[in-house]
């Protein structure tokens, strides 16, 4: 199962999933590719696979990626080999994806994978707040960057299962898991009675 978690820059998407893989058993992230430098804390392999832009170019001639798209000046996209392993071991795959990916995702992958979407609201003077405190310091362009993207991300909440106000992290998290519970069991059923 691919649970797909987006939600505008800052709205909580990888503090969200560094949780679910505490506290849930089977549940793994997929790192996605990308050209961006690593931010102070990241370690390749992690959130992403850190790449020159000129090794993700080269992937891409390569049709190495379901999806990729540039997002704030860098690419990012999603590996098949990855993807492809992690599904066929039974995983339950978190992927916090902006959302061009997770539209790219779900018409690629909808009849083979089952797929669940969510998406993480905040409103935008407290996602400004979040973009200013954050440790690496977003500088004053970034963050205009980030904030003009807001209304485009929240143009697509229709594309979604899922709309959650993440406003308390604990309660985001709870809902969370239990949507991801409910979904796998759901899945699980419907493959039994076939």
């Amino acid at each position: 199962m691919l649970v797909l978690l987006s939600g505008v820059s800052g709205a909580g998407k990888d503090t969200i999933k560094k949780e679910l893989l505490k506290r849930m058993d089977n549940v793994i992230t997929m790192p996605s590719y990308t050209d961006r430098p690593p931010r102070p804390g990241e370690v390749n392999g992690g959130v992403y696979n850190f790449v020159t832009t000129k090794e993700f170019e080269d992937k891409i001639k390569e049709n190495e990626f379901y999806e990729y798209s540039v997002h704030h000046e860098h690419y990012y996209g999603t590996s098949k080999k990855i993807l492809n392993e992690n599904i066929k071991k039974g995983k339950i795959i978190v992927k916090d994806i902006e959302v061009n990916g997770t539209e790219n995702l779900i018409k690629l992958l909808k009849d083979d994978v089952k797929i669940v979407t969510i998406f993480l609201r905040v409103p935008k003077e407290e996602l400004r707040r979040r973009l200013e405190h954050r440790i690496e310091k977003a500088s004053l362009k970034e963050i205009e960057l980030r904030l003009n993207r807001f209304d485009y991300e929240e143009s697509k909440i229709g594309i979604y299962d899922y709309v959650l106000k993440n406003d308390d992290l604990e309660k985001t998290v709870q809902i969370i898991m239990t949507i991801i519970k409910n979904e796998y069991n759901l899945a699980k059923n419907s493959l039994q009675n076939l």
